[in-house]
């Protein structure tokens, strides 16, 4: 069976449980703790059977790695991927902004120009000045 539609980034879930963990390194009853928390979200199938990416894959060896290689328990993963989504999520706005940001100098930078070459020649700017008006009684 094909999987309802592709993950983003256009990656397929296209692995079976068995092969997934096999990828991974694991259990396949691991990848369906796994998903259970939370930590791990394959695509169904119409049927509803589970497939799974590349990149579920890589997933599933980066929380081996951080339980394993770093003793940190479920929870700390599960803070840890929060945490990492929480990061992407701000780099992703931070270059949207910049984007804009040079976009908006940009478009400053053409304003000052057009009204540079549209001001008349003979036009002197007025310098600011202040007078002063005395009353007389």
């Amino acid at each position: 069976m094909v999987a309802k539609k592709p993950r983003k980034g256009d990656e397929l879930a296209v692995y079976v449980i068995s092969v997934a963990a096999e990828l991974a390194g694991v259990h396949p009853q691991t990848l369906r703790m796994y998903e259970r928390k939370g930590l791990v979200s394959p695509s169904r199938t119409t049927g509803q059977s589970r497939r799974y990416s590349d990149r579920d894959v890589e997933h599933v060896r980066l929380i081996q790695s951080l339980t394993q290689d770093k003793g940190v328990n479920l929870a700390g993963v599960e803070m840890v991927m929060a945490l990492t989504r929480q990061l992407e999520e701000t780099r992703r706005r931070m270059e949207a902004l910049e984007i804009s940001l040079r976009e908006t100098q940009q478009r400053m930078r053409d304003e000052i120009e057009r009204v540079r070459r549209s001001q008349r020649a003979d036009l002197v700017p007025l310098r600011n000045t202040i007078t002063v008006y005395k009353r007389e009684r």
